[in-house]
């Protein structure tokens, strides 16, 4: 299995718009984040976990000219706005399979109306093959996708296992329950916003302490933004197996 950072950052990205703040100015390419999203591939299967307003330009940086499906943790904008960029996908593959809470899917389907509309239907519009998910194991081709149930501050979110891989985000609470799903995994991703507390997000002593929870070979911190600090900088104060993620970075497992 492949694993591919296609973004690491918040929601508004680094550098923000405007923002002289040093990180945003950093000529580092591991401070520079697109919104979150990885692309995770296995026997010539590509599905996207959400696909935020940099989608397209994610695909073309990743090289990426086929995708089976988009899965998608919760409907926040950074997490859902590409969803029009699907098309080049659909115009050479036919009906893109998406998967989503149907609290997810309704939020599309109204912010996305023209696509979800089957009346009358405007050329060139993408068409969605949509598939509802529970806080139960579902398939994607020949594997077995495990969600993982969390609040992002009362919103319900899901992050998902796949084998020996959990990518969860902007999460702030998760029930015992949820963390034995992904006991003693091999690589977990998890969201740090900042050092500082946010209501909706973990920090980085809450990450770390979740990772402790977990206990997982190999964790990866995601959904990074400015006020984390420079990469490197950070990186040097984590606890060994601990890794600020990156864009383009790739894992195999």
């Amino acid at each position: 299995m492949k694993i591919t950072f296609l973004g690491t950052g918040t929601s508004q990205g680094i550098p923000v718009i405007g923002s002289e703040h040093p990180v945003c100015l950093s000529n580092d390419f591991k401070d520079k984040r697109l919104r979150v999203s990885v692309l995770v591939e296995w026997d010539g299967y590509a599905y996207v976990i959400d696909c935020g307003p940099d989608f397209r330009q994610q695909m073309l940086r990743a090289g990426c000219t086929k995708i089976d499906g988009i899965v998608f943790t919760h409907e926040h904008s950074d997490h859902v706005a590409g969803l029009d960029d699907v098309r080049p996908f659909y115009f050479r593959q036919g009906d893109i399979k998406i998967y989503a809470h149907e609290r997810v899917i309704a939020s599309l389907s109204k912010r996305f109306d023209y696509i979800f509309n089957t009346e009358d239907k405007y050329p060139g519009v993408p068409t969605l093959s949509v598939n509802v998910i529970e806080n139960k194991p579902f398939i994607l081709k020949n594997l077995a996708v495990v969600p993982i149930n969390g609040l992002h501050h009362q919103l319900q979110v899901f992050g998902f296992r796949f084998k020996d891989f959990a990518y969860l985000t902007d999460m702030k609470t998760v029930d015992d329950e949820e963390i034995k799903k992904i006991k003693n995994i091999k690589v977990l991703v998890i969201n740090a916003l900042r050092i500082e507390p946010h209501i909706s997000h973990f920090n980085l002593a809450e990450a770390l302490e979740f990772i402790k929870k977990v206990n997982p070979k190999t964790a990866y911190i995601t959904h990074i933004s400015h006020l984390m600090g420079f990469h490197e900088a950070v990186q040097e104060r984590l606890p060994d197996g601990v890794f600020l993620a990156y864009d383009n970075l790739q894992l195999t497992i």
